[in-house]
């Protein structure tokens, strides 16, 4: 059985993602969320496609983590195949009305949290011989991309997010456990909608989130180290 870890799974990219690769029947996803009514929607949805047994919802919020409750799952497993870092904050303002506390906020969830939860699961990852470390980005944060007002804070955090990949996967080579980053670019999601309203993407999120799990379990055996625009359009 491979052991996957998402993120941010109550909704959008998350919620088709560990749907997603809960389908498969050698998958067992744990997937995380704060918000309850969510998972309880992603475990209906679990139920109708048969894979109820492959998922289960913890709640859980990266921002304030209770790794005690989180590792008494995980200590069941033994080894972690993968973590699809996923969850965002999007605050869409302009920067002179961006507080401190928004930058705080959104660098806590899209930056610091992540990094942490993978500090702490690096022996569970370890264990796989070959686990991935997937970052969900943003092609805000991409070098040279187009940007939008309203979004420095956040552009800026998962900016750090994809320079975090490039270092996390020079240092744990050697541990061999893979780290990469998905730039995505317009997905039809709340997230899109709060930043670009009235927008239509030209992806859905279960169209991506089948993507994001296939890189998931797929991606480290062509890439390491490396920040991937996933973009038909940005927006």
């Amino acid at each position: 059985m491979k052991q996957y870890i998402v993120t941010g799974a109550s909704r959008g990219i998350g919620r088709d993602t560990a749907l997603a690769l809960a389908a498969h029947p050698s998958h067992w996803v744990l997937a995380l969320s704060r918000d309850l009514a969510g998972l309880e929607r992603l475990e209906q949805a679990a139920r109708e496609a048969g894979a109820e047994q492959r998922l289960h919802c913890l709640p859980f919020d990266i921002a304030q983590p209770d790794m005690p409750q989180l590792m008494e799952v995980l200590g069941q497993w033994g080894k972690l195949d993968g973590i699809v870092h996923n969850a965002g904050l999007l605050i869409n303002k302009p920067f002179e009305e961006l507080d401190e506390a928004d930058w705080q906020r959104m660098f806590q969830v899209n930056f610091f949290s992540p990094m942490a939860l993978t500090r702490s699961l690096l022996p569970l990852l370890e264990a796989a011989r070959g686990a991935h470390v997937l970052h969900i980005g943003s092609m805000g944060g991409f070098q040279g991309s187009s940007k939008f007002n309203g979004l420095s804070a956040y552009s800026a955090s998962k900016a750090a997010l994809a320079n975090l990949t490039e270092t996390l996967a020079e240092e744990l080579k050697s541990r061999h456990i893979f780290v990469n980053c998905l730039s995505l670019g317009a997905v039809q999601t709340e997230m899109l909608a709060q930043a670009f309203p009235g927008y239509q993407a030209p992806l859905s999120s279960a169209e991506m989130g089948g993507f994001v799990a296939w890189f998931a379990e797929q991606g480290h055996r062509f890439f390491n180290g490396k920040i991937l625009p996933v973009s038909v359009s940005t927006p």
